[in-house]
């Protein structure tokens, strides 16, 4: 299941990033602004798990920047972050994904997760963080995507509505 759920990820970035694209940054700064830091978010705790994941040490002190990456920039982490997920998880062997990993979050605190527990993590914080970004969109005149997990499977599996 993991394994289809970051291929749902990296289609529903795709999606929302193709949205922001759209966006008119002249009419629209302020959600602009509020997108681009939503998504310099998203990839800092992508990489932030990645670096507990593998053993790296942290790349962030924080889970935000002072400085806030353009757009190209970001849409290029996010879709490279993703698709190291999605491989990352094609790889991996139950034992390894039962196996717990302690790290300390950037606030400070001690955390222990399993490297499964880690995936969802990252899934469901992505997932969150678009909802996020489908407002902003919406407040610049620019249609959100659906991006739900049903819509995707509907999209790369079209036969599966003709079976119900």
């Amino acid at each position: 299941m993991l394994t289809k759920a970051f291929q749902y990820k990296c289609w529903a970035d795709r999606r929302v990033l193709e949205a922001i694209g759209l966006i008119d940054a002249t009419r629209f700064p302020e959600s602009l602004a509020f997108i681009l830091q939503q998504l310099n978010h998203m990839v800092i705790v992508e990489d932030l798990f990645r670096a507990r994941l593998t053993g790296a040490a942290e790349p962030h002190a924080a889970t935000n920047s002072d400085v806030v990456p353009d757009y190209p920039t970001l849409k290029r982490r996010l879709l490279a972050s993703g698709q190291w997920y999605a491989e990352a998880v094609a790889r991996l062997d139950a034992a390894d994904a039962a196996q717990e990993i302690g790290f300390r979050f950037t606030d400070g605190r001690t955390g222990r997760l399993s490297r499964e527990e880690m995936f969802f993590h990252v899934l469901n914080h992505g997932t969150y963080h678009r909802g996020n970004i489908a407002h902003a969109l919406d407040l610049a005149g620019v249609a959100h995507p659906a991006d739900t997990y049903t819509v995707f499977v509907h999209a790369t599996e079209p036969a599966r509505r003709e079976t119900a």
